[in-house]
């Protein structure tokens, strides 16, 4: 392997890891397309494997529909809401604590 092809392909593989950070794991439609897109490639790969030029069509379509359907079927529930809560700051560096009684200063 060249050291050309190496670096492309590094250079691909930072960038598809890079875009990978940027999908919604909640959305049918993004895990639909992720789901198709690697069952397509495994399948293309598996066909081409077994049965050659044909066998990498079919199993890129057969691989494409099962992770269409799988990356639909196993999306998560987006995750519970919860407001903020109201709790007050901290108090300042040397203020007494809360709720203790301070003694009036002598007169």
């Amino acid at each position: 392997m060249t050291k050309r092809a190496t670096l492309s392909g590094a250079a691909a593989l930072a960038l598809l890891l890079g875009l990978a950070g940027c999908t919604n794991p909640y959305d049918p439609g993004q895990r639909a397309i992720g789901g198709a897109l690697l069952g397509a490639g495994t399948g293309a790969a598996i066909g081409a494997a077994a049965a050659g030029g044909h066998g990498a069509a079919l199993g890129a379509a057969i691989g494409g529909a099962v992770g269409l359907l799988g990356g639909v079927a196993t999306t998560p529930p987006p995750a519970a809401y919860y407001p903020p809560q109201a709790y007050s700051p901290p108090p300042a560096f040397g203020a007494p604590p809360v709720g203790s009684v301070v003694p009036p200063p002598p007169s």
